[in-house]
């Protein structure tokens, strides 16, 4: 039995509320731990539309160590908010 779509995105939703302040996973490793390790465009999607701001998505960053955009300020406020924790 497939698993239904929208499980996948409470799943990386759960994942991403978990990454510590000071700390941050790419969207390779969030797609893996939600259980779709081929999933990584999918978990940037979600970042792209995610605006809970119990769900820290500026901490979920690019494989190449890029931290990729910011739905809320752009990749210069994401960045900056890295910084700020001591992730980067």
């Amino acid at each position: 039995m497939q698993k239904k779509p929208h499980n996948f995105s409470k799943r990386v939703y759960a994942v991403v509320a978990k990454i510590p302040r000071g700390k941050v996973m790419t969207y390779a490793q969030v797609a893996a731990k939600a259980g779709n390790k081929g999933a990584a465009r999918a978990v940037g999607t979600l970042m792209a539309k995610n605006y809970n701001s119990k769900i820290p998505c500026h901490r979920v960053i690019r494989s190449d160590g890029k931290v990729g955009n910011y739905n809320r300020g752009g990749p210069k406020k994401k960045l900056a908010l890295l910084k700020k924790e001591g992730a980067l």
